[in-house]
């Protein structure tokens, strides 16, 4: 997707630094502020606009943000991740496109399973972390009942937006990854 051309390159490394950016302010703060946000989605609609043929373009940046919410939404209403995520994939869905951005969010989802198993074994160790793993899988709705004692405190919550970012980058670079 980001290359062919100078242009597009640059707006690949654009792409880049914007979500690293995101990814840094998130394991700092465990929020995704609404500007930098803003900022990737305008950026991501005008780089589909330009990139490919008008109206077609826009509509194809239009139609990627709006996979990337209705994917991510989900999680948020159930609790799973943060507002600020779902926006933060949602505005990487306007570079992306609509397919790209379903296949972004499965390797998201693959890298987020990573992730919060990591997360876990850091904050409460092997042992702890199989307890956990272990009440889950032996009660529905067990792991709803664990999130909150890990989720007081913002420091312990999983900055999920790394793993998103994850998706989106691998999927923008290496386009033989989106069939």
């Amino acid at each position: 997707m980001f290359s062919g051309s100078p242009a597009r390159l640059a707006a690949g490394g654009v792409f880049t630094l914007l979500l690293l950016f995101a990814c840094v302010v998130d394991v700092r703060e465990r929020r995704l502020p609404n500007a930098l946000v803003a900022v990737l989605g305008v950026a991501g609609l005008a780089f589909s606009g330009l990139a490919w043929p008008a109206p077609a373009g826009l509509w194809r940046g239009l139609e990627g943000l709006a996979v990337g919410l209705a994917i991510w939404l989900p999680c948020y209403l159930l609790g799973m991740i943060g507002a600020g995520d779902v926006k933060l994939f949602a505005a990487a869905g306007a570079w992306l496109g609509p397919w790209s951005a379903v296949v972004a969010s499965m390797l998201a989802a693959l890298a987020g399973g990573v992730l919060a198993l990591g997360w876990m074994v850091a904050e409460q160790g092997v042992a702890g972390t199989s307890r956990s793993l272990w009440l889950w899988l032996a009660s529905v709705g067990a792991a709803r009942s664990l999130r909150p004692a890990a989720a007081a405190h913002s420091t312990h919550r999983v900055p999920y937006g790394i793993a998103l970012a994850t998706g989106a980058v691998i999927v923008g670079w290496l386009p033989g990854v989106v069939p």
